[in-house]
Parts: C-alpha cells; sequence; structure tokens
C-alpha cells in the first residue's frame, strides 16, 4: 500500500478521523457529534488498519463490538472520567471525550505495558504514570497502548518484538522510532493525539516521516514519573498531534511539577493555548540556521523543503542568522555513550527475579539471569547494554563515559551561546524521508544516523518540536524548530503562525484515507 497525499483548504472538508482535535472539541461542543459516535468511529479505524500495527494493546472494556466504546457511564475504568461528572473550570477540558494513545513504556494501572519487549510481554503495572493521572483528570479517552521500538532503543520500530509497524504514507517504509506506533497513530486516524517519549529523537523523527507534529518539551518539564527508563538523563515524554493548537493544549494537560519525580522542573507551567492562538508579531524574532546541517549527508529533497520554510518565515518577518554549533558533530558518539551507559544500569532490573519473564529452565541463579536476559531482550537492546557496560568498566570510564560527559557540557555550551544571539534554530528533523524495511538493520551505525539533527537537543536538555513542511517525493519532510530552556511558548507561537501560512498541516496520509 503506498500513499499519496490529500489537501484540503478547511477543516469541514477533512473526514472525522483527520480532523484536529481542536475542531472535534467545537463539534463535541456543539453536539454535532456525540461522545459515542465519537469513539465508535475511532474504534472502527482502528480495527481496519490493524495492519500498520500500531496498537500493542487497546485498553481493555474500552471498545465493544457492537458500536466501539462502551457507554460513557462505564468508561472510568478505561481511562476517562465518566459523562456524568461535570469537568470544573479549572480542569483542561479540551481532550474531554477525545480518543487519544499512549507509548508503551508509560504506565498504566492493571494494563499491560510491554515496552515492546517479551521480557515484559506479561507486566502489568499496579499503578499509572503521572501523564496518565493527568489524561484522565482531563476526561481523555485513553484507547490504547502503541507499538515500539523496545524499550525505546531504535529508530524504525524494526525492534519491537512484536512486529514492526508500518508507516501509512508507504507500508513499505518504516515509521521512524522508537515512537513509531504512537506517529502512525496519530498519522493514520486512529487517535487524536499520542505520547511517547524522546531520548534521542524518539517523537521528532518518527513525526517527520509520518507527516505530524512532535514534540520534545524542556527535560524536567513533564513528569517521568511511570516511564519505563531508557536513559534517564535524557528520556522526556512528550505528543504527537495534527497541529501546533494541539500540541499546545496537550501541553497544557500534562506539564507541571511532579514532587514524586525527583527530575521534574519546579519552574511553574502557563497555560500554553490561548497564547499561542493569540500570537502574531515576528517582526523581531531571530531565527539561527547551521550551514553545516543543510550539507553533503542531506537528501536534496530534504534541503529543498526546509530551505522554502526559511523563506516563508522571513516572508512572515523573521530574521534568519547563520550560526555556530561546533560541539554537535560529536553528538552521534556522545549520546551513544552516555545514553547506553544509562540503559546498562536502568535495565539490570529486569533479570527474571522481580517481574517480568523468566527463563524456564535453569540450575542456578546465574544460569536463571543468564537464559532469561538472553531470551528476553533483543539484538539491539543487548548491543546497548554491552556497549553501556563496557564504557562503565574500570579502566575505561575516564577514556569514554566521563570524556562523553565533558563533551556534553560543550554540546550545552555551544547552544547556550547560540540562543544569546537568536531565539529559534532552525534545522531538518532527519537527513531523508523515511527509509524502507531492512534497508538499515544491519548497519547499526547508519541506523544511528537517523538521529543526527535530533540527539543534541537530548544532550542539551532543551525543548525541540518537528512539524511537516513538504513533500519529497511523495514523502514527508519534518522542520524542526528548537529553543532554550522552558520556551515551549515561543516555539508553538512560531510553528501556528507558519502553518496558518503554509497547507502543510492539511495534509495527510492517503494510504489510510482510501
Amino acid at each position: 500500500m503506498t500513499g499519496n497525499f490529500i489537501e484540503y483548504s478547511n477543516y469541514e472538508q477533512m473526514p472525522l478521523h483527520f480532523k484536529p482535535a481542536h475542531e472535534i472539541r467545537r463539534m463535541l461542543d456543539s453536539k454535532e457529534i456525540s461522545p459515542a459516535e465519537l469513539r465508535a468511529h475511532i474504534a472502527g479505524r482502528i480495527k481496519k488498519y490493524e495492519r500498520l500495527n500500531a496498537f500493542l494493546s487497546v485498553i481493555p472494556d474500552a471498545i465493544t463490538s457492537e458500536i466501539g466504546f462502551v457507554s460513557a457511564s462505564k468508561t472510568d475504568n478505561a481511562g476517562r472520567a465518566a459523562a456524568s461528572v461535570p469537568v470544573s473550570a479549572a480542569d483542561n477540558r479540551y481532550w474531554s471525550d477525545i480518543p487519544v494513545a499512549l507509548k508503551d513504556n508509560i504506565a498504566t494501572k492493571g494494563i499491560k505495558t510491554t515496552a515492546g519487549s517479551k521480557i515484559l510481554e506479561n507486566h502489568t503495572p499496579i499503578y499509572d504514570a503521572a501523564v496518565v493521572k493527568k489524561l484522565k483528570k482531563s476526561g481523555a479517552v485513553i484507547i490504547g497502548k502503541t507499538n515500539m521500538d523496545e524499550f525505546a532503543m531504535g529508530s524504525s520500530t524494526e525492534n519491537s518484538a512484536f512486529g514492526a509497524t508500518l508507516n501509512p504514507w508507504d507500508t513499505t517504509c518504516v515509521p521512524g522510532g522508537s515512537s513509531g506506533g504512537s506517529a502512525v497513530a496519530v498519522a493514520g486516524g486512529m487517535a487524536y493525539m499520542a505520547l511517547g517519549s524522546d531520548t534521542g529523537g524518539s517523537i521528532r523523527q518518527p513525526a517527520a516521516l509520518c507527516g505530524v507534529c512532535g514534540m520534545k518539551p524542556t527535560y524536567g518539564r513533564v513528569s517521568r514519573c511511570g516511564l519505563i527508563a531508557f536513559a534517564s538523563s535524557l528520556d522526556q515524554i512528550g505528543p504527537f498531534t495534527r497541529d501546533a493548537l494541539d500540541m499546545a493544549s496537550a501541553l497544557d494537560a500534562i506539564c507541571g511539577h511532579d514532587p514524586a519525580d525527583s527530575t521534574s522542573s519546579d519552574i511553574k507551567f502557563e497555560p500554553l493555548f490561548d497564547q499561542i492562538k493569540n500570537s502574531a508579531d515576528f517582526s523581531k524574532l531571530k531565527i539561527g540556521i547551521v550551514d553545516d546541517y543543510f550539507g553533503e549527508g542531506v537528501d536534496s529533497g530534504v534541503t529543498l523543503q526546509v530551505q522554502a520554510a526559511v523563506d516563508q518565515f522571513k516572508k512572515m518577518g523573521a530574521e534568519i542568522i547563520s550560526i555556530k554549533l561546533p560541539h554537535t558533530q560529536y553528538a552521534i558518539p556522545v549520546y551513544y555513550l552516555i545514553a547506553t551507559a544509562e540503559a546498562s544500569s536502568n535495565l539490570a532490573r529486569f533479570d527474571g527475579v522481580k517481574y517480568g519473564f523468566r527463563a524456564p529452565e535453569f540450575k542456578n541463579l546465574k544460569e536463571m539471569y543468564m537464559k532469561t536476559r538472553d531470551a528476553g531482550f533483543g539484538a539491539e537492546v543487548k548491543r546497548r547494554i554491552i556497549l553501556g557496560t563496557y564504557a562503565l568498566s574500570s579502566g575505561y570510564y575516564d577514556a569514554y563515559y566521563k570524556t562523553a560527559q565533558k563533551a556534553r557540557t560543550k554540546i550545552k555550551e555551544d547552544f547556550q551561546a547560540a540562543f544569546a544571539k537568536v531565539d529559534l534554530i532552525l534545522s531538518p528533523v532527519t537527513p531523508a524521508t523515511a527509509f524502507k524495511f531492512g534497508e538499515k538493520t544491519a548497519d547499526p551505525l547508519a541506523m544511528y544516523m537517523s538521529d543526527i539533527f535530533t540527539i543534541s537537543a537530548n544532550l542539551a536538555s532543551i525543548p525541540a518540536l518537528s512539524i511537516p513542511c513538504g513533500l519529497s517525493d511523495g514523502m514527508p519532510v519534518g522542520l524542526q524548530l528548537s529553543a532554550n530552556y522552558f520556551q515551549e511558548k515561543l516555539l508553538l507561537a512560531a510553528a501556528y503562525q507558519y502553518q496558518k501560512h503554509t497547507v502543510h498541516h492539511m495534509r495527510f496520509a492517503a494510504g489510510c484515507s482510501l
């Protein structure tokens, strides 16, 4: 199945499943559609396109064979507040009754959470992640858990223990990763918002390859409590949405200090939706461009579309300034030393003793550990654990891990120097559009290079956003905007104004709509 694209001039022309959430909110409030009808429609989409393998599970008791979802009065345990309970003015009701999805490394009480791994194939958490609690409070309909690269280690969702997810634009291509299932759920009209996690680009890269919006907030802006850890100093939960307005309201729903997360920021979060919608003046906006990001190794089609976005920002009144980020050339090796070192520590808990898979036959404790981890982990996870353990080992710690941390500091300093001159930094999200299945699996280094433009934002802990900016050979191209710490408002205001002047967020995967 190969998709083209459909371009709409207004929201009324769009099929129900491709409308942005703010249009769905209007339709629900005006009673043009009922919550039950909306849930039934999305349930039908999930069933119709289950071959895309976007979902690993659908929330128990959330769907019935008759009309899709069960009546609102019975869906508290399926992830939403009962319709009979009024939404207070203090709550964010934007997402009330609207179907959303969660990456399968975000804990859901009583609902299987696998992290895409055989070792957690039957793991059922006893608590909800902080973001899940917030979404339930908002009244969102949590419809299911999405596919992902095992323990978020990958750039293509080919590393899932439960099969790859297919890109709805072209099912012979990967959707990106590791949050590929969440990206496809939104791109394919199976959810109006989905949460993913971003350790080195795992939200922004699949968002770019699937033609939707994806954001990594500032590190600490969203609680990580209940997120199955890959690399604790890099991981950040963030949303996939149709457009910048939905992204603003998604952040309104999930951001805020969490005393249960020691890395959660206590900087006050101001709701973004109204601020973004009322933003306008770009006459003083300064956008930085790194010339090296448009050189060798970047497809000409990607360069063409991103350059067109630069020209659009110029027309909107922004000043374009050339900047340097000299140490980002080391981002890939720095990331893969720090991330794998942290992963080797975080994944030590999966040993067959406390929870998850345990090898059925063993002679002693050591053999149980070895057989459990050998059978439970996939090849990419084993590769990264071994690399991380080596980097932390006696005799190599200073040469590898400590040196990588010093280089990370230099990368952070580069961004701070750049933000003293500019407000935003603009770049491609990926050097190419979605690649074919199997194309890079035999060459891990080539796969790692898919994240070359996204990794530095995680190392620097800054917010970064991917938005669609056009097509190259019929496949989506993503534009990345990065800002200084806690400048999500500026990022989304720029994205919103850009989308008001273009049609790229009106383009959707025809493969799912025909």
